[in-house]
């Protein structure tokens, strides 16, 4: 889900009666400063801010704001005490004007002006921080609800009292207007964090698994430490896991450090071994301890192999994402092992044939594998004839190598000519990146 092209919505008026009754469009700056009336027409207060709790599309305003004088604290009062609102005024029920009820916001509430107001949401569409600069409210069957926060220039030049002569100037000089920039509630994902580090607004959160994680990764960059942590503690493993690959390496150690250990272990068991390795390299070794004594054993002993490699070498840039099968294997059994895997697919363009010792023998195709027939034995199939790397050869070596061969994968071998991974066209690529 993504936030929709930019809806455009009539400035406040009257709107034409639906089914269920006539709607008004107002906004949160327009009515902040109004009076705040009892039911003989007193002026009990003025409004300083609305309280929602959020949870629904389009949330209900819950209470009223006020304060009786500048000196005086503010004061809520609950929207069940309002006789009347006609977009601009106030008034409440006979009786009800000393009816006070509790400021701040409880469990899954916001104030709009507190909370809200200038604080930074992802606009999933443009994939980028947006700030909000009002709030645009719906009036109907006498409740009063968010409908959409408002990203653009209008919102900051209505919120000065500017707008209508902004819109004069323009009007005269150009004839041309500063656009609406409303986009939807449902749509928005604020990133407001609370001292507790916790997102205060949960709306739509699935909505930021939806954005690329390079995208996403921008996002964090540009956030604080407190809603970078907020916003990278909500992602799914996987998500997290793309994402931390993305950030800028100084971010990725704030976000590693800021995440519980076994969550932390959880994200780099989602990477690709010689990516996590990468990135478990540039963390203190206090650090990378405690990552690796809570990984899965298999997982750990891989880590703690490609760690072994010296920087530079075929050995630390390889992956463990590949298949080895034996000589005696049959075509019919390799296929089965491809289908077992969810390795990427770069890591599955061959399949690397080994005598008992693990020794590599050859090579066969994933194209040739499927197009023979099913009986037939690698060891009757590969292409003996194998370029590979070592483990201690340089990067240089082994892009030469790429360069020549064009290959979209090289086995790294031992000492022992033991196949102990492999080297992706898209690692040399990376590697070179960096």
């Amino acid at each position: 889900m993504s936030i929709p092209e930019v809806e455009r919505v009539k400035s406040p008026g009257r709107e034409a009666a639906g089914a269920s009754g006539p709607r008004r469009f107002v906004y949160f700056s327009e009515l902040q400063g109004r009076a705040v009336l009892d039911s003989a027409g007193q002026v009990v207060g003025r409004l300083v801010d609305l309280k929602t709790k959020v949870g629904e599309p389009y949330p209900r305003i819950t209470t009223l704001i006020i304060r009786e004088g500048k000196l005086k604290k503010p004061r809520g009062l609950g929207w069940g005490l309002v006789a009347a609102f006609d977009g601009e005024t106030f008034t409440l029920r006979a009786g009800s004007a000393g009816d006070f009820s509790e400021v701040e916001p409880g469990a899954r509430e916001i104030l709009l002006k507190a909370d809200l107001l200038d604080k930074q949401v992802v606009d999933t569409s443009g994939a980028k921080i947006e700030r909000v600069n009002d709030v645009h409210l719906l009036v109907v069957d006498h409740e009063l609800r968010i409908a959409h926060v408002d990203f653009g220039v209008r919102g900051i030049l209505r919120r000065l009292g500017w707008l209508k002569a902004a819109d004069g100037l323009m009007d005269w000089l150009f004839g041309y207007r500063f656009p609406e920039k409303l986009v939807s509630w449902k749509f928005v994902q604020p990133l407001a964090a609370d001292p507790k580090q916790n997102l205060k607004l949960n709306v739509t959160l699935r909505a930021l698994h939806e954005i690329h994680p390079s995208d996403l990764a921008d996002i964090l960059e540009e956030l604080d430490r407190a809603n970078r942590s907020s916003i990278f503690k909500s992602l799914d493993l996987e998500t997290a896991a793309e994402t931390l690959q993305e950030v800028d390496p100084r971010i990725q150690l704030s976000l590693i450090e800021t995440t519980p250990g076994q969550r932390a272990t959880d994200i780099l068991e989602e990477m690709e071994p010689d990516d996590a390795k990468d990135f478990l390299a540039e963390l203190p070794e206090e650090k990378q301890e405690e990552l690796m004594r809570t990984m899965e054993d298999p997982y750990r002993e891989n880590m703690e192999e490609l760690l072994r490699y010296k920087e530079g070498t075929a050995g630390s840039i390889m992956t463990k994402d590949f298949i080895a099968l034996s000589r005696d294997a049959t075509i019919a059994q390799a296929i089965d092992a491809f289908s077992k895997v969810f390795y990427p697919m770069e890591s599955l363009t061959y399949i690397y044939v080994t005598d008992d010792q693990g020794r590599l023998e050859g090579v066969i195709t994933l194209r040739h594998l499927i197009t023979c027939d099913k009986p037939a034995t690698l060891g009757r199939l590969m292409n003996p004839r194998l370029v590979k790397a070592g483990v201690d050869d340089d990067i240089d070596t082994v892009t030469g190598i790429f360069r020549k061969y064009k290959f979209l994968a090289l086995p790294v071998v031992d000492g022992e000519n033991a196949i102990q991974g492999i080297i992706t066209l898209q690692d040399i690529v990376e590697d070179k990146e960096k």
